[in-house]
């Protein structure tokens, strides 16, 4: 079955923060324009049917009371992670419900440190991290990733190391495919960020969010898989909301295998008494992990890499002083705007609100820990981001 990646839909008005919000202060789109909504990480694609026809099955039904999370639930998780990504040994009781990544992060925060202690990340690092340990009052010590010869993202082992032993830093957070680098990370390269962790006796929370967004000629690596210290040693967070645009259902889950590290996470989860399933949420999932769930992400990440080639294409031709790196994973671009704002006089902010001048809603990269940038997302129909790019030629980068 072919899937729809290229009707547009007018979000305004429709509960879409992506549509409805311009996340720059005082900034306002210039008449005779119209807003293409490309920062936030939601999809500005239809919903796959397979979700939305198992979530209108359970609304047949005419109760919503309480509910436990069902047999099916954990089968779907078991299935996906065994078809997608090689995943065995994998039980039902190694899966913990979460509200959301950031909130399963932040569980996992307070139950292995402490107000103060630092935690080391890597940069770019994505926002949602920031505000959430800021809130949490841990300190970020960042570990700068680093542009190979080819302009490849690549983490520095010495550096984060080093920065592990001066700091006693015992909590890392690893983003996995890499936000907003777009990096899906090798085999290699995930054994030997863990012999870094292991050797400073430091618990690692994987955000692996991503991980279905994977580009063709690419292969999401689970951080747990490669060895089994860290299979005892990752927190691992996984969703179906990036994948599927399904944020606004709310519904995430952990996987951890260490009972000892389950405990804890699991425990600081329950205190609030707010991290529990919506019931539409788990069917959302139910039917995202679906045989037909899959093959609508298969042709998604399709569409996506379609787009990816367009913009890269475009600044490689167009605006040679902007570089970037085609992602390998996510549907988010980060430009490196540094040199062509330097050549032009023209300061990054000054270039963010051209584009949201003539609607193009994109993101400040900089919040992202790291100058001079923008991150944009490519996860819409293809005619719209065209329309982009033309704008971008025509009204900002001259």
């Amino acid at each position: 079955m072919q899937y729809d990646f290229t009707t547009v839909l007018d979000r305004s008005g429709r509960d879409c923060l992506a549509a409805n919000t311009i996340p720059f202060p005082g900034a306002q789109v210039q008449e005779g324009f119209d807003p293409i909504p490309m920062w936030i990480a939601d999809m500005s694609y239809p919903t796959a049917p397979p979700v939305l026809e198992a979530m209108e099955k359970r609304l047949a039904f005419p109760n919503l009371g309480y509910f436990p999370l069902t047999e099916e639930y954990y089968q779907s998780i078991l299935s996906w992670q065994r078809r997608r990504n090689g995943v065995e040994g994998l039980e039902a009781e190694h899966i913990g419900y979460e509200n959301g990544v950031l909130g399963g992060v932040s569980s996992a925060v307070q139950a292995f440190s402490s107000q103060g202690e630092k935690l080391l990340l890597h940069s770019p690092t994505y926002v949602g991290f920031t505000h959430t340990l800021e809130a949490l009052g841990r300190p970020v010590v960042h570990s700068p990733l680093v542009r190979d010869e080819q302009g490849v993202w690549r983490m520095d082992y010495e550096d984060m190391d080093r920065k592990l032993k001066e700091h006693q830093i015992h909590l890392a957070i690893f983003c996995s495919p890499h936000n907003p680098c777009g990096r899906v990370w090798e085999r290699w390269e995930i054994e030997k960020a863990l012999e870094v962790y292991a050797a400073n006796d430091c618990i690692v929370l994987s955000d692996e969010i991503w991980s279905d967004i994977i580009m063709p000629g690419y292969r999401h690596i689970p951080t747990q898989s490669v060895s089994q210290d860290a299979r005892n040693r990752v927190v691992a967070f996984y969703s179906p909301s990036k994948t599927f645009s399904l944020a606004g259902l709310i519904g995430s889950y952990h996987i951890i295998y260490n009972p000892g590290l389950r405990h804890r996470v699991s425990h600081q989860g329950r205190l609030s008494g707010y991290n529990s399933c919506n019931v539409l949420s788990m069917h959302g999932l139910i039917g995202a992990y679906s045989p037909e769930g899959e093959a609508w992400a298969e042709q998604m990440c399709r569409a996506v890499d379609e787009n990816l080639a367009c913009a890269c294409a475009f600044f490689r031709e167009q605006v040679p002083g902007v570089r970037v790196m085609r992602p390998q994973g996510t549907y988010m671009l980060f430009l490196d705007c540094g040199p062509w704002c330097r050549e032009h006089g023209v300061s990054i902010r000054e270039l963010q609100l051209r584009g949201v001048g003539v609607g193009v809603i994109w993101q400040n990269g900089e919040d992202f820990i790291w100058p001079d940038t923008i991150r944009m997302n490519l996860a819409l129909p293809k005619s719209r981001l065209e329309e982009a790019l033309s704008r971008l030629k025509k009204y900002v980068f001259i």
